[in-house]
């Protein structure tokens, strides 16, 4: 497909780099068991639970499989253990970040708590640094309204008073009693040389291309490096917007975020021009009859709305065309 594309003279970018904030996030959901279900349902009630495992060591938080045999451990092995500790290891968190338990400043810490033979990671609030230390006793505060969540509560010096301020947290046991841990994180992406030419020009309605120095194909989108053979890319080259479809999957379950219902087609697009396929949408067209080899067009936003971003291809669609026969795409599987 190589032999289709069409070699254009692109000037070094210049102006301000192209940046922008990620906020990539998802609800990490799963069920909890009979073991950590105990441990969590035992946050809501202000208790910390622990399990004994066939050596008679207590793990806080509980552990499904003993650590040295591996042998599942049972529900009934859960035991109570008490609500204050001894610092074991701890570190000081001078600037806490969006997702830390605690808003102000606190010491994270492996803290073991009486009755447990492990310790367990936790927060303990506390004026400074210099409040904290190794072998220190250390006791429980649980917020108002507990909802299962190891959030439920936070530790404080022994005999403190603290009353320390709690960041927002959503995640803790739902109503069908699974534990939902939101993920999360907050980054600023500025892109490169190459992912910025091709950034532009799909703000002007072009899809932008780089062969390798050292062979004939094109990527899309564009590398600064090769992953072949690690050298530097050649020439810039703008492939068609036209392609093939190669392999393609039907999305039939519904998520969180999702802008189209259910059931529509993801795919790998081989451009026209180019040796690397991408992923796009294929819409205009009824799920089940999209196929290997069909030929698909972009669909382009309108030019006002145009951005420096795939979005500015809102889907591909079908030309009408003939298949393409499968050898001519099956190298790009």
């Amino acid at each position: 497909m190589a032999t289709d594309s069409i070699a254009v003279q692109i000037e070094a970018p210049e102006g301000e780099a192209l940046s922008a904030p990620l906020h990539p996030s998802f609800d990490y959901t799963r069920s909890t068991g009979p073991i950590l279900g105990a441990f969590f349902a035992g946050l809501r009630e202000r208790t910390l639970r622990g399990i004994r495992d066939n050596s008679g060591r207590v793990h806080v938080p509980p552990v499904e499989f003993d650590p040295t045999t591996h042998e599942a451990l049972s529900a009934s092995d859960i035991v109570d253990v008490a609500e204050e500790g001894e610092v074991v290891s701890w570190t000081w968190v001078s600037e806490p970040g969006a997702s830390a338990a605690l808003a102000s400043p606190h010491a994270l810490a492996l803290i073991r708590p009486r009755g447990a033979d492990t310790a367990m990671l936790h927060v303990i609030a506390a004026e400074s640094a210099a409040d904290i230390s190794t072998g220190m006793r250390v006791e429980a505060r649980w917020i108002p309204e507990p909802r299962g969540s190891i959030r439920d509560l936070y530790f404080v010096p022994a005999g403190s008073q603290m009353s320390p301020g709690l960041a927002d947290y959503r995640g803790g046991l739902d109503d069908s009693d699974r534990l939902v841990t939101p993920v999360e994180l907050d980054v600023t992406h500025t892109a490169g040389f190459a992912e910025r030419t091709f950034l532009r020009g799909l703000a002007a309605g072009k899809i932008i291309g780089r062969r390798r120095s050292n062979g004939p194909e094109v990527y899309v989108p564009p590398r600064d490096w090769c992953p072949s053979d690690g050298v530097p890319m050649g020439e810039f080259v703008e492939v068609a917007d036209t392609g093939v479809v190669t392999t393609f999957g039907i999305v039939n379950a519904a998520f969180a975020g999702q802008k189209i219902t259910p059931p529509y087609v993801t795919a790998y697009i081989l451009l026209d021009g180019s040796d690397l396929p991408i992923q796009h949408l294929v819409l205009g067209i009824p799920a089940n009859e999209v196929r290997m080899g069909m030929r698909v067009r972009a669909h382009w936003v309108p030019e006002s709305e145009r951005v420096h971003s795939m979005a500015s291809i809102s889907h591909f669609e079908p030309t009408g065309e003939p298949d393409a026969p499968r050898g001519s795409f099956e190298k790009h599987l």
